[in-house]
């Protein structure tokens, strides 16, 4: 992701965690705010419960590296504050963490489904 892409002040964190909505399994919470910007921004948190520092280095990278793959899908237009909840999450496949980040991101309502091209109408 773009560093125009990240939350980056405290306020932009307290203000998506304010204002907003979430949404939570029991590894995850999404917290989402509207933005009065064209594009999508993401901060992730990871406390102390995670583990060491590097526990929870590797668990932002992952969350972080989830999101960029289907950052094209997210809606534009949202502030996104990704909450790692449990240790867990540095266990889980790569694949399981971003099917629970997609479904959160469906429940949310700012998931958007892929355009369909032309070529698949003509089929």
């Amino acid at each position: 992701m773009k560093r125009a892409n990240h939350l980056r002040k405290s306020e932009q964190f307290h203000r998506a965690r304010r204002e907003g909505r979430s949404w939570s399994n029991p590894q995850i919470t999404i917290n989402s705010a509207t933005n009065k910007r064209r594009g999508t921004r993401c901060g992730f948190v990871v406390g102390k419960r995670i583990g060491n520092a590097v526990e929870r280095n590797r668990a932002r990278r992952r969350l972080r590296e989830a999101i960029r793959l289907v950052f094209d899908r997210i809606a534009p237009g949202w502030d996104l504050v990704v909450v790692a909840r449990s240790p867990a999450i540095l266990t889980l496949s790569f694949t399981e963490l971003q099917a629970m980040l997609e479904q959160l991101l469906r429940r949310a309502g700012i998931w958007r489904e892929p355009r369909a091209t032309n070529d698949e109408h003509k089929g």
